[in-house]
């Protein structure tokens, strides 16, 4: 059963990571929902809250990938249950 995801992921604040995680979104068929990105306390870094649609497995995977890319510093799953 489908249902809404919150995935916080904090990665390094450089040009062209926002392209590479909505890559991995879009190759796996999910639309985002929302999506917000802004600094951290620390330049260097920025966060993202993602916000998507689909299943337990699926999701999973996603989170999996995630932190498999360099630039991805942690994966927190923020859903709500």
């Amino acid at each position: 059963m489908k249902k809404e995801y919150t995935i916080g992921v904090l990665v390094e604040n450089k040009s062209g990571v926002l392209a590479l995680i909505a890559g991995l979104f879009s190759g796996r068929g999910f639309n985002i929902q929302e999506l917000s990105v802004g600094e951290t306390e620390l330049p260097e870094y920025s966060r993202m809250t993602i916000v998507v649609k689909g299943d337990d497995q699926v999701v999973e995977q996603i989170k999996k990938q995630l932190n498999k890319f360099i630039d991805v510093i942690k994966v927190i799953d923020l859903t709500r249950t």
